[in-house]
């Protein structure tokens, strides 16, 4: 049986880039995150030593997203025009290490590795890994997905989810829909955070029968639950994964030989 490993690139070299926050940008600062990102993935090759590599990259800019919310990211910074400029060298180094970068405008890296998951894992070829910390992506555990936090060597299942978010993998869209996520600008409805849509989904089992309920709640909360029907409409259909994404590749182009890691 196969493994594959999805990397989710800019997880990794932003945050890596970030680490030193108080340092200005420049070409330095951009060739060091560069080389120790490098280091991360050769790291997680060996670590993990699949048959198969994807790592997925954003292009940037408009989104399908943005067509559905054009606030949609409002506030996120740019990334630093260095850091952009650099990625060009840096996806043939990774292509020197035998990896075929996927990029795909106007769609995420996270929708291009939870639609390569999902096809792995129903066509049955063996074991598939998220390397990332994105909150987006722990849905896919619930598909049999098992997701590494690179920074702190770590796993993330399904015990790891519900103690963090007080749900299951499946029902994190959901919750995130109800809260709304500031780093992505997504509203969610108002006042709720993560113990009260937890509450609420453990208590109903669905945003559908929440909804549902809300009908004949007679509190602050189900008036903002009524009143914001919308939003919460609108904030699901952007934290949930767009899985039929048409990537342009085969599995042969992202078979990968550990050997070929120095």
């Amino acid at each position: 049986m196969g493994k594959l490993l999805a990397i989710d690139g800019l997880n990794i070299v932003r945050r890596v880039y970030e680490a030193n926050a108080d340092e200005p940008d420049s070409p330095a600062k951009t060739d060091a995150a560069l080389r120790h990102s490098l280091s991360s993935f050769k790291k997680l090759l060996a670590v993990h030593q699949p048959t198969h590599v994807l790592p997925a990259f954003d292009v940037g800019g408009h989104t399908w997203r943005h067509a559905l919310y054009a606030k949609y990211r409002e506030n996120r910074a740019p990334m630093p025009e260095v850091l952009r400029d650099g990625l060009a060298h840096f996806f043939e180094q990774l292509m020197r290490l035998g990896l075929t970068v996927v990029a795909i405008p106007e769609v995420e890296a996270d929708d291009v590795i939870g639609t390569a998951v999902l096809r792995w894992l129903d066509e049955h070829r063996g074991e598939a890994i998220v390397a990332s910390t994105d909150k987006d992506l722990l849905c896919l555990i619930a598909h049999g997905a098992l997701l590494w936090d690179h920074f702190k060597s770590e796993w993330h299942d399904k015990k790891w989810v519900e103690n963090k978010f007080g749900v299951p993998p499946e029902l994190l869209p959901q919750l995130l829909a109800l809260t709304g996520d500031a780093s992505d600008n997504i509203p969610g409805v108002s006042k709720i955070g993560i113990k009260t849509a937890a509450k609420l989904l453990q208590s109903y089992g669905s945003l559908e029968k929440i909804m549902a309920g809300a009908g004949i709640l007679k509190t602050p909360l189900g008036e903002r639950l009524r009143k914001e029907r919308g939003v919460l409409t609108l904030s699901h259909q952007l934290v949930q994964l767009k899985t039929d994404i048409r990537l342009g590749i085969t599995w042969k182009m992202l078979a990968f030989d550990s050997i070929q890691v120095v």
